[in-house]
């Protein structure tokens, strides 16, 4: 078992010494302390970085067939690995409940089995030529060492979303967990022990080690999942060095209940939609858009579904736990707050459950009667509330869902084919779900639009971020070819300004 005061650096296949300042991680729904890690030193950084380089280059020369071998291993580790400890340390982290704690680490294995085959299948393209006897074609190669900067909220199913597809194009990896899950990320990389020595790293540390990364010559690519501000800095940086970078950068997911949606299957969906992690997904439901002519049997359909919720410390039995600091709280009370006071109805919710005033949680809260000029229409809440706004018809819920500064995913709930279809032709979002939100696939992209994000996650775009792509021009039998130097003479106009007959 992973100590939470153990060393807080690993290179495979070994747990170090960081020697810089200690961090203690406080349980948000506790407030006791977790564990401490140390703070990563420049030196440290230098040193492993040079490490991954070094393995990276050996790694980029494995055949396919062999590297894939590696991924099988890896996913075969997970699998087998009792990861109980691993998500009682993220559920003590960050405040998840443990079965969304243990569904998230159990669950990574199938995405490195699936890059581990499309980097086997997908490794260039053969054109058409332009020449006859000339072999024209594209290959694939990998960028170098990848940085992996990662979020909170999913710290290792994303981790593992990134490196899974950075290793299978031939990269070595560093990831920089988010400082609230250090130490449940800590006890996973042991998985990695399957691959060869020095090729995938993890280092402890806050902002400064992150920017370390992307701004650093040792790195050639940057995974970034995290807020509006972080992505769009570390953009900033990652451009200075032309370096390559896929950038999650959250949302504020809209949902569009028609007409024709099933009330009670669209209550049960918009529960979990809005409220699943107490809204801490980068795709939670945070804006709704509900036609007249249903508004009022939705409502109270939905109230009816999220009073079902259980709320407290995510080792217990509930759906709901704390958010994941005072400031995450704060946040969504300011929120809260602005909107009530223009004009919203609290239909629940709306406060600290009574009895759970330790910790930073918050009940899950619905609000109808929302309008354009409240706050929390115009930012990412990141917590347990959802703003209703009530619409004349689809068009105006299309109009006002698109009416947005993000574009990360969108969700509608309707049986009118038309509808459906529509809605995903115009909603503009990276993702759009038809009566079943939030549901990803490993064989598709995933990324936003707008201030959501840069890049795609996943599917064969999410490996091509990590690999570049090299055009080869091979002429096996080497001729004069007629437009090489020097040119004929009738190619050039006569005295007289004439063509050549």
């Amino acid at each position: 078992m992973y100590s939470p005061d153990l060393p807080s650096l690993y290179i495979t296949p070994n747990y170090l010494d960081a020697k810089g300042a200690e961090t203690t991680v406080i349980n948000p729904a506790t407030l006791e302390a977790v564990g401490k890690y140390a703070q990563t030193t420049d030196q440290e950084l230098n040193t492993i970085l040079a490490r991954v380089n070094s393995a990276q280059k050996k790694w980029s020369k494995v055949d396919a067939k062999t590297r894939a071998g590696f991924l099988h291993r890896l996913a075969n580790r997970i699998e087998a690995t009792d990861m109980t400890e691993c998500a009682i340390l993220m559920s003590r982290e960050m405040g998840k409940p443990y079965p969304e704690a243990i569904g998230e680490v159990a669950n990574c294995a199938p995405i490195f089995r699936y890059y581990a085959e499309m980097a086997r299948d997908e490794a260039g393209k053969v054109a058409g030529t332009t020449q006859f006897g000339s072999l024209q074609y594209a290959r694939y190669e990998a960028l170098g060492v990848s940085a992996h900067i990662m979020p909170f909220n999913f710290p290792i199913l994303l981790m593992c979303w990134t490196v899974a597809a950075s290793l299978a194009a031939g990269n070595g990896c560093v990831v920089k967990p988010a400082e609230a899950t250090t130490l449940s990320t800590m006890e996973f990389m042991k998985v990695f022990n399957e691959l060869p020595d020095d090729l995938v790293a993890c280092v402890s540390g806050n902002r400064d080690v992150g920017e370390y990364l992307v701004s650093t010559k040792q790195t050639h690519a940057v995974a970034f999942t995290g807020s509006v501000a972080g992505g769009q800095a570390v953009a900033q940086a990652a451009a200075k060095g032309l370096k390559p970078a896929v950038i999650e950068a959250g949302g504020s997911d809209p949902m569009v209940i028609t007409n024709h949606a099933p009330i009670s299957v669209a209550a049960a969906g918009a529960v979990t939609g809005a409220f699943h992690m107490s809204g801490q997904v980068c795709t939670s439901t945070e804006r709704m858009y509900v036609v007249d002519g249903i508004h009022d049997e939705f409502i109270k359909a939905f109230v009816e579904e999220t009073r079902k919720l259980r709320i407290g410390n995510g080792l217990d039995k509930c759906e709901i736990g704390p958010l994941v600091s005072k400031a995450g709280r704060d946040k969504v009370e300011r929120l809260v707050a602005d909107a009530v006071a223009k004009g919203a109805k609290v239909e629940c919710g709306g406060r600290i459950p009574p009895g759970l005033e330790k910790g930073w949680f918050y009940e899950p809260t619905i609000l109808t009667g929302c309008t354009p000029d409240m706050d929390i229409l115009k930012e990412e809440v990141f917590g347990p509330v959802v703003a209703v706004v009530r619409v004349a018809d689809f068009d105006q819920a299309i109009k006002l869902a698109n009416d947005s500064e993000f574009g990360l995913g969108a969700s509608i709930f309707t049986t009118d084919l038309a509808e459906a279809h529509e809605a995903t032709e115009r909603l503009e979002a990276g993702m759009v779900w038809v009566n079943n939100p939030m549901i990803d696939n490993d064989a598709l992209p995933f990324g936003g639009w707008k201030n959501s994000g840069i890049g795609r996650e996943l599917g064969r775009m999410g490996l091509d971020t990590f690999r570049r792509s090299k055009m080869v021009i091979l002429d096996h039998k080497p001729v004069h070819q007629d437009w090489w130097y020097p040119y004929p003479d009738e190619w050039f106009l006569d005295a007289g300004g004439r063509k050549h007959v």
